[in-house]
């Protein structure tokens, strides 16, 4: 399976088996960053990615302190992954740029407080007002 992003220049490659974590992020950063009312994302061991092309990163600080940074295309400005402070041995992916619709649905929904009213993740078993600690 691969990830990537609009113009196909920035791949990630999930030579995986695993399910992975998916999670629908609805804070105002991850809605910036994707355009959208929420992000998702799919997260997997770093050990069991593989990138290639060309990748431009903008790091924030994350709610938890520590450093969130976003791995964009340069050419068509696609978010095609991240990876954060606070796990550095996973990588999120966007689910977007996996491009499959049978893809899992989130299993988490966190940052509800900053959800839009109109948004519900009916797959999600867990739900946290903020991030999951």
């Amino acid at each position: 399976m691969e990830a990537q992003c609009a113009c196909g220049q920035l791949v990630v490659i999930l030579t995986v088996d695993v399910t992975p974590a998916v999670v629908a992020c609805h804070c105002t950063a991850c809605q910036r960053r994707s355009g959208s009312p929420f992000g998702v994302g799919a997260y997997y061991p770093r050990a069991l990615l593989s990138f290639s092309g060309d990748s431009r990163a903008w790091t924030r600080q994350a709610d938890s302190g520590g450093a969130f940074t976003t791995h964009f295309c340069p050419v068509c400005g696609s978010s095609v992954y991240w990876t954060t402070e606070k796990h550095p041995d996973a990588v999120g992916i966007a689910v977007g740029a996996i491009a499959d619709p049978h893809f899992p649905a989130p299993v988490r929904s966190v940052w509800e407080e900053t959800r839009h009213d109109w948004v519900v993740i009916t797959s999600a078993t867990q739900h946290f007002p903020k991030g999951r600690s």
